[in-house]
C-alpha cells in the first residue's frame, strides 16, 4: 500500500531535574552546595533516508517522544544529556504545522535533517543558587518540558518524469512497457489510485525514474475527486509526459482533454504551466487515430509551437523508444532537481523555532473571595522550581514583588488571610511579609 499523508504527534524530551546536595567530606565539616544540573532532553529529529519510498511506517506509529535528560548528581556533577530521537522519512516529504498549515520543511535530499521538537533544558542544581548572602541554598529546579506539537507529513513523489492525463488513456500500460513496474491495469476509469514508480532503462546506459500519476479530472485543482492527492506529486517531476488518447474513444476530443489537464495543472500551481512537456499521442494502433493526430497537432501548434508531439502505441510499442530518447535528452539538459529556492532554504535550517523572550505581564482576576493570578512567566517558574523548601518560597516571593504582583493585589483589596491562586498553588496573602 502506498501511503503519502500522515498526521503524527512529536514531543522533545524533558530536561533532567537539578538536585539539592552538599559536600560531605571528612575534613570539610561545613561543605558548600554541590547539587549538579540536570541533563538536556533529547530532540526529535527528522532525517531523510533514500531507502524509504512511502509513509507506511507512520500508519502504525504516530507518537514520537524524545528521551528525558538524566538528573543532576552530587559533587556538582552534571546529569547526562539524552540521546536524540531520529525519525526516518522518505525524500520528498513536506512537513507542515497541523495548527497553522505552515510549511516547516521540505526535505528532498538523502541525509537532510531538521529538529522538529527541541528537548527541554536541564534544571539547575543548588550549586547555581549560591550567593554571598546565602551560601547554602536549599533550592533547585525541575527540568524544562520539551516542545510538543502535531505535524502533518505529505509525500510528493520524487520522479524525473510524471505521466499525466485523463483516466484510461494508457498511462499504466505505458509504464509497464518501459519499466519493470507492474501497475494495476484495467478497462475502467481510475484503475490507478496511487502513484506507481518505475526505473526506465533507455538502453544507451542512461536511465530515469518515471511515475504513473493517477488520472486527473476537471476540478482537480479544487480537490474534486482526489485532485489534491494526485496533483501534489506532479510538482516534483522535471518533465511531464502528457498521455493523450488519440483514438478519441468514448466520444472524447483529444485536444479538449489536453487543454483541460493543462488548465488543472496551471490552476493548482502556476509554475507547472512552464514545466517541460512531451505529448505522447497514444493508441495510434486505432484506425481513427492518424486522422485525429493531424487535427490535434494543428490545434496544438496554434497554442504552443515548442512542444513535442510523439505518436506512440503502448499496446504495440511503436514509437516508444524514440519517446524515451527524447525524454532522457531533455533531462540531461536540466538541473538535478526542480525546487523552489525558499523551500530549499527552509529545509537547510536545522532548527525552525527561536527561543521567545518571556512575557513579564500578568492578569489578576477575582473568583468569589479568591484572587487568581495568571502569568506565563510565573507559572513556568513554578513548574520548574521545586517548591518544597523555604529558599524556593523566598525566591518566588521576590519574583512576585519584582513583577509588581503583590502591590497590584493590595490595590485590588487583598488583606491578611486573603486566598491567592497561581496555577495549582493556593496560599494566603500576608501583609508586610517577605513572601506569601
Amino acid at each position: 500500500m502506498f501511503v503519502d499523508k500522515a498526521k503524527i504527534y512529536v514531543k522533545g524530551g524533558d530536561g533532567g531535574d537539578g538536585i539539592i546536595s552538599f559536600r560531605r567530606e571528612k575534613y570539610v565539616p561545613n561543605g558548600g552546595p554541590a547539587g549538579g544540573d540536570g541533563g538536556r532532553g533529547g530532540d526529535v529529529i527528522f532525517r531523510v533516508d533514500e531507502g524509504l519510498r512511502t509513509l507506511m511506517d507512520f500508519r502504525y506509529q504516530r507518537h514520537f517522544k524524545g528521551e528525558r535528560g538524566v538528573k543532576g548528581r552530587n559533587k556538582s556533577q552534571h546529569g547526562a544529556n539524552a540521546e536524540h530521537t531520529i525519525v526516518r522519512i522518505p525524500p520528498g516529504t513536506v512537513i507542515l504545522n497541523d495548527d497553522t498549515g505552515e510549511v516547516i520543511a521540505d526535505l528532498t535530499r538523502h541525509g537532510q535533517e531538521i529538529v522538529i521538537a527541541k528537548g527541554g533544558r536541564g534544571g539547575r542544581g543548588n550549586v547555581r543558587f549560591a550567593t554571598a548572602a546565602n551560601t547554602a541554598p536549599q533550592i533547585a529546579e525541575n527540568g524544562e518540558e520539551g516542545q510538543e506539537r502535531y505535524i502533518v507529513l505529505e509525500l510528493k513523489v520524487m520522479a524525473d518524469v510524471g505521466l499525466v492525463g485523463f483516466p484510461s488513456v494508457g498511462k499504466s500500460t505505458l509504464l509497464s512497457v518501459v519499466s519493470a513496474a507492474q501497475p494495476k491495469i484495467g478497462a475502467y476509469h481510475f484503475t490507478t489510485i496511487t502513484p506507481n514508480l518505475g526505473v526506465v532503462d533507455v538502453g544507451d546506459g542512461r536511465s530515469f525514474v518515471m511515475a504513473d500519476l493517477p488520472g486527473l479530472i476537471e476540478g482537480a485543482h479544487e480537490g474534486i475527486g482526489l485532485g489534491h492527492e494526485f496533483l501534489r506529486h506532479v510538482e516534483r517531476t522535471r518533465v511531464i509526459i502528457h498521455v493523450v488518447d488519440m483514438s478519441g474513444s468514448e466520444g472524447r476530443d483529444p485536444f479538449e482533454d489536453w487543454q483541460k489537464i493543462n488548465e488543472e495543472l496551471k490552476l493548482y500551481n502556476a509554475e507547472l504551466e512552464n514545466r517541460l512537456q512531451i505529448i505522447a499521442a497514444n493508441k495510434m494502433d486505432d484506425p481513427q487515430a492518424q486522422e485525429n493526430l493531424e487535427e490535434f497537432s494543428k490545434k496544438v501548434r496554434e497554442v504552443r509551437s515548442d512542444i513535442e508531439i510523439l505518436p506512440i502505441s503502448a499496446l504495440t510499442r511503436d514509437g516508444i523508444q524514440e519517446m524515451l530518447y527524447k525524454t532522457v535528452d531533455m533531462l540531461d539538459k536540466l538541473p538535478d532537481a526542480v525546487a523552489v529556492e525558499e523551500v530549499e532554504q527552509i529545509a537547510e535550517r536545522k532548527v525552525y523555532t527561536l527561543e521567545k523572550k518571556e512575557d513579564d505581564g500578568f492578569i489578576i482576576r477575582r473568583e468569589n473571595d479568591t484572587f487568581v493570578v495568571e502569568s506565563a512567566k510565573i507559572e513556568n517558574m513554578m513548574k520548574r522550581m521545586q517548591l518544597n523548601s523555604h529558599d524556593a518560597i523566598l525566591k518566588l516571593g521576590r519574583t512576585l514583588r519584582h513583577m509588581g504582583v503583590d502591590s497590584e493585589l493590595r490595590q485590588r483589596g487583598a488583606k491578611d488571610g486573603t486566598l491567592v491562586r497561581i496555577g495549582e498553588l493556593e496560599f494566603e496573602f500576608v501583609e508586610g511579609s517577605s513572601y506569601f
